[in-house]
């Protein structure tokens, strides 16, 4: 166990461009990859990284993640000096919810000083990727830095829109850019630039300093990004840990936001791939969620004519569900769906027990949890009908709300 050092989640993010999926859970709690949700896959990432010290900072529609914690996440033993603990908004401060995700660590620090780490880790729990963090802190430690960001390799094309990190050839941060129109290139790759990933560590106690700082400085944001970052790098070593630059796996560079429907639903789809870039069955990477106590998933019918007979495709399927004389392809299906005779489902994601009516067709959608398709539904074919009843996204993608009658 990396007994120095505290991870703290931020997971308190509203998700605003994942409606309706957000609409009564927190981007962090919004189901993934059938059984999972997003945060599972951070949390994950430091149980591997042998980090049992563990805050978790929820704010708006904190009620579904708390639920999962509690549920999935109760693993750890104080007597041990493990722990997760969720902590919501104290108000310790003054009255105001999180202004920013340098605010949010500075309103907790009364929380994180009864701890006393050494280092601090700062992770956002809403995005896919796997990681060891406890390299990046050997990295951290090996350059005597008093912050070491986590940067990915970006297109310089695609930069304009993110973080980026100008740096010399021993990966020292010289410059940062946020959004910037003209991106600084990674030495030697003139076409390619570091976008901060927004994984931090810190040194704890100058971190107490900056955040202290910033909390009285009417003019700032309170922003790792547009704030402490930016003041820190000219006056204190700065380094950028290239994100992917410890593994030879094909996974070792995939990290992706899944902050739109668009990219949600892209994610989950190519899971169910014939040989998908992000491994879901690494045995040497275990993910880790709560599992509802189900019966493993069943299809029948196997002695009736071929067109009633329940087929999954290049699918994910959890347990509990059951595909009863329906075909399923390239969709992710969480447990406890059911599809009925007849019902064909194509490039779908039904999250937990969403049912499929007889003979109704789905193709391109998103259905969230215990939502019911009457028989003979058409979702997904025709547009201007979809967009009368249902939420559809820029790239096309059905999305059908929790609560929604027919």
């Amino acid at each position: 166990m990396l007994n120095d050092l505290l991870a703290v989640v931020l997971a308190g993010g509203e998700g605003k461009r994942l409606t309706p999926l957000t609409q009564d859970r927190a981007k962090p709690a919004v189901p993934f990859a059938g059984q999972y949700r997003i945060i599972d896959f951070t949390l994950s990432n430091c149980l591997n990284s042998h980090i049992r010290k563990i805050i978790v900072l929820t704010q708006y529609k904190s009620g579904s993640a708390s639920r999962h914690l509690a549920a999935g996440w109760s693993i750890f033993n104080p007597e041990l000096g493990e722990f997760i603990y969720e902590i919501p908004p104290q108000m310790r401060v003054g009255e105001q919810w999180y202004q920013g995700t340098a605010d949010a660590i500075y309103q907790n620090l009364y929380s994180i000083d009864i701890i006393k780490p050494k280092y601090i880790l700062v992770l956002a729990g809403d995005h896919i990727y796997k990681m060891d963090y406890g390299k990046m802190l050997d990295f951290h430690k090996a350059n005597n830095a008093a912050l070491t960001i986590s940067a990915i390799t970006v297109d310089k094309a695609d930069a304009h829109g993110l973080g980026i990190l100008k740096v010399d050839e021993k990966q020292q941060v010289v410059g940062f850019q946020e959004k910037p129109e003209k991106p600084e290139c990674i030495p030697g790759k003139p076409d390619k630039a570091y976008a901060s990933m927004g994984i931090y560590i810190f040194d704890f106690e100058l971190m107490k300093k900056l955040l202290e700082a910033d909390a009285d400085n009417p003019d700032s944001s309170h922003d790792f990004g547009n704030d402490i970052i930016p003041n820190l790098y000219p006056k204190a070593p700065v380094f950028a840990y290239p994100f992917g630059s410890d593994s030879d796996k094909k996974d070792a560079a995939y990290w992706r936001d899944v902050g739109t429907i668009d990219a949600f639903w892209e994610a989950n789809i190519s899971l169910a791939g014939v040989d998908p870039e992000f491994n879901l069955y690494d045995s040497e990477w275990p993910l880790r969620t709560y599992q509802s106590q189900m019966p493993p998933a069943k299809f029948v019918f196997a002695n009736v004519r071929e067109e009633r007979v329940g087929k999954a495709l290049d699918s994910l399927v959890c347990n509990g569900v059951i595909i009863s004389g329906g075909l399923v392809e390239n969709s992710v299906l969480s447990p406890g769906v059911r599809i009925n005779s007849f019902a064909q489902v194509h490039k779908s994601i039904l999250m937990h027990n969403v049912e499929i009516g007889r003979k109704a067709r789905i193709r391109n959608t998103i259905i969230d949890k215990d939502v019911s398709i009457p028989p003979g539904t058409e979702i997904g074919y025709n547009p201007a009908e979809d967009r009368r009843r249902f939420i559809v996204s820029p790239g096309g993608v059905v999305v059908v709300a929790k609560g929604t009658c027919f």
